[in-house]
């Protein structure tokens, strides 16, 4: 393969991942640009064949300037790119195959304590239907466990607030049924109540469920902000990410009793895998507990 024909596989395959992956926004920019960088220094470098000697030297060029779980997902995106190429007959033979994943440290995922969650939530500010927005967001968020880019893609058409459940759209667009609590409940009805009366928001019938102040989908940046800022303002200096609310639904359900095939289901994770990184944090709080408790330590 030549450098002009890899970048005509890489625009159809930057069809194939929004097309038919259905892969997520975020998703998709990552792969693109994991695979533009990598044509970039395909096209500045003198290698005549695109083979695993390209992929090696593209490592060695970059090792040291990124951290390693970035050089690992680079890799990772490559290497589904000549998976994809193959697939589509742009090359005879799949040689990026050889090539490993660099190995990275396994972080176990950062999450509130439920009284921290509960002081998160009952802090959020009341008055002003931006911030009753927030509260359905964030309430809905604990209490379904979706991720926040499911919760912003939502349609009003989504929710059964009768039934007390809601449909999600997950990774692959695989669609799952989550119910949520009588907190959620309230705060979404009480959002769509002062939703109406805003000039924005006329339209609750259909269209995006949560919206800006432009009458626009909110945004997953500009929920991120509002986190953030809100982390501040509650005094909560574990400086979260959007994902550490759905990591806290999971780590509470699972101390709270709850099986970790109904967690996976739940969660929308294909494998179970995925879920178990949630039992070494409940096997820590045990250990915890263990040590405090038993009375020949």
């Amino acid at each position: 393969m030549d450098k002009h024909r890899i970048k005509v596989a890489a625009k159809e395959f930057y069809k194939y991942l929004e097309l038919e992956k259905g892969a997520p926004l975020n998703t998709q920019k990552a792969y693109k640009g994991d695979i533009r960088d990598f044509i970039r220094f395909i096209e500045k470098s003198s290698f005549e064949i695109i083979d695993h000697n390209v992929i090696r030297a593209y490592i060695v060029n970059i090792y040291k300037t990124i951290k390693k779980s970035s050089l690992a997902r680079k890799v990772s995106s490559i290497k589904v790119f000549f998976r994809f190429m193959k697939k589509k007959r742009y090359i005879d033979e799949n040689t990026a195959l050889v090539i490993k994943n660099p190995k990275i440290e396994k972080h176990l995922p950062k999450f509130y304590t439920i009284d921290e969650m509960f002081h998160f939530l009952d802090y959020l500010p009341k008055e002003g239907w931006l911030n009753i927005r927030n509260r359905a967001i964030f309430e809905l968020m604990y209490s379904t466990g979706m991720r926040a880019q499911e919760v912003l893609n939502l349609d009003t058409e989504d929710l059964h607030i009768d039934g007390m459940w809601v449909k999600a759209k997950g990774k692959g667009g695989k669609e799952r049924v989550l119910p949520f609590g009588n907190k959620a409940k309230r705060a979404i009805e009480e959002y769509l109540e002062v939703r109406k009366n805003t000039p924005v928001g006329n339209y609750v019938s259909k269209g995006p469920l949560f919206i800006n102040n432009h009458g626009t989908r909110l945004s997953y940046r500009g929920l991120l902000s509002i986190m953030k800022k809100h982390q501040i303002n509650a005094h909560l200096f574990k400086n979260l990410a959007l994902h550490g609310i759905r990591h806290s639904f999971a780590t509470h359900m699972l101390d709270s009793g709850a099986d970790l095939r109904s967690i996976q289901e739940l969660l929308g994770h294909s494998k179970l895998s995925t879920t178990q990184k949630y039992t070494h944090i409940s096997t820590d709080k045990l250990m915890e507990i263990y040590d405090k408790s038993h009375p020949r330590r």
